[in-house]
């Protein structure tokens, strides 16, 4: 069977595969050997620049053709890379030996290719590599998905600001808010959740096979290879990685940043499924309609049906997002002694875990896009929900010491149909003063919203 969408045994690479275009470079296999290769080569400049009698600075033209390298890598590279692995059974030391094979015909860097990887253990270039892929990744493709959802999100909250909807509190008929307040509130908590996976560091170790320095020591032992490393590290691109240096480790590096990250998404992935699901139950209750789409079918059987699939999605590939991330957060950070194989594999499938949260959060966005507020409804929601006024009425009365007012419209208002009416005849009746009676004649539910609108404005 060859491979085609159709055949591949993930749906990211299949069904799915135009929606991750942008993610793909940067966490398949093949950008996770593009960035070994930026790894290797700027190890390589700088150990050039070290002060090395063994290893003078290499030419402006050397260093442009190993910049080229990285700039340049292609899908061919990447399979010269593992044609060179069904040999080593190593796939670090295949990228070594395909950077050298690159200095053919080049005097100046075939003399000191065994430089090339210097000093290093595969987890130097592998730790390194991960956490350019988590960079890119997170600053280019998941902060802009979410960029984009805060925005569609804030609009739609100052559109509704000023909405009235009716709440429900366990599923039952609770105080008024207004349609914006309820989006905005779903933007304060994503902003918040966007602010800490941007704040999280991306960390990155190169200190040996165990985080001493063993063999660099070996080979110059008075150098200060804890400096080099970390200017390396912190220094930016090309000639340098750009990330924040790890200083302790083991062999690899301890992944508690990874952790953190990754918590951070499946929290802000939480809201989304939190808010998929109440979006998902408006448009159930007709508060929302979606636009229509030539050719679009509901349902097989069912020709009247317009699904809220895009809520549903979002909804799955949220759970399967989260699924894989938690378990990326707890299984990451445990390494037997000085290292183990079992983060290797399990680190291949970060870019599943991502892809399936960018893939939820184009499915929101969409069928955020396909809404279109039915005011009708809402309206007719919140006059069907007289006993709503229940709540202001004896507010006010405990205001003028009345007695029992909570038990008075308990008794009133639970378990009977209200109306306009009768709310008004209890309210007429009320010993208060007159400013304030009229005040609650006039009030309905779809004016009891408080402070809902401003809040909605603030975002």
């Amino acid at each position: 069977m060859s491979f085609s969408i159709v055949t591949a045994l993930s749906p990211l690479d299949g069904r799915y595969a135009a929606k991750l275009a942008t993610l793909r470079p940067l966490m398949s296999e093949q950008g996770y050997m593009h960035r070994r290769v930026q790894v290797e080569v700027a190890w390589f400049i700088a150990l050039s620049d070290a002060g090395f009698a063994e290893f003078r600075p290499l030419s402006p033209g050397a260093r442009t053709y190993l910049l080229g390298l990285v700039k340049h890598f292609s899908t061919d590279d990447a399979l010269a890379i593992k044609e060179i692995e069904k040999t080593t059974n190593h796939d670090v030391k295949a990228v070594e030996y395909w950077i050298k094979s690159r200095f053919d015909a080049r005097p100046e860097l075939i003399a000191a290719n065994e430089f090339v990887h210097f000093a290093c253990t595969s987890e130097d270039i592998n730790n390194t590599s991960h956490a350019l892929q988590l960079r890119c990744a997170r600053d280019l493709v998941l902060l802009p998905a979410l960029d984009r959802l805060l925005l569609k999100l804030r609009e739609m909250a100052l559109a509704f600001a000023d909405v009235p909807m009716l709440s429900r509190t366990h599923g039952q008929t609770a105080s008024p808010t207004t349609v914006g307040k309820e989006i905005a509130n779903v933007v304060v908590r994503l902003q918040t959740a966007s602010e800490r996976i941007t704040s999280v560091k991306i960390l990155a170790k190169m200190n040996g096979a165990v985080g001493n320095y063993n063999a660099h020591l070996s080979a110059w032992p008075d150098f200060d290879w804890e400096a080099f490393s970390r200017h390396v590290v912190e220094t930016p691109e090309p000639f340098g990685l750009g990330l924040t240096f790890q200083p302790y480790s083991i062999q690899i590096e301890p992944h508690d940043y990874m952790a953190e990250l990754f918590d951070a998404v499946a929290r802000a992935n939480t809201i989304l499924i939190d808010w998929s699901r109440d979006v998902w139950g408006y448009v159930s209750l007709g508060y929302f309609k979606q636009r229509l789409r030539e050719g679009e079918v509901g349902s097989s059987t069912m020709p009247h049906k317009v699904n809220p699939i895009d809520f549903e999605n979002a909804e799955g590939n949220l759970g399967l997002a989260n699924a894989l991330l938690r378990h990326l957060s707890e299984k990451l950070p445990i390494s037997r002694w000085q290292r183990d194989l079992t983060d290797s594999t399990v680190l291949r499938n970060m870019g599943v875990a991502l892809g399936y949260a960018v893939l939820a959060y184009q499915s929101l966005l969409t069928g955020l896009n396909k809404l279109e507020l039915n005011q009708v409804a809402l309206a007719a929601d919140l006059d069907q929900a007289w006993e709503v006024l229940a709540e202001p009425v004896q507010t006010v009365m405990r205001r003028y010491g009345l007695p029992q007012p909570y038990e008075q419209l308990k008794k009133f208002t639970r378990g009977e149909p209200m109306t306009r009416e009768l709310m008004q005849g209890f309210i007429a009746a009320l010993e208060i003063p007159e400013a304030d009676k009229q005040r609650l004649l006039a009030m309905t539910p779809g004016s009891y919203t408080g402070m809902a609108a401003e809040l909605a404005r603030r975002v």
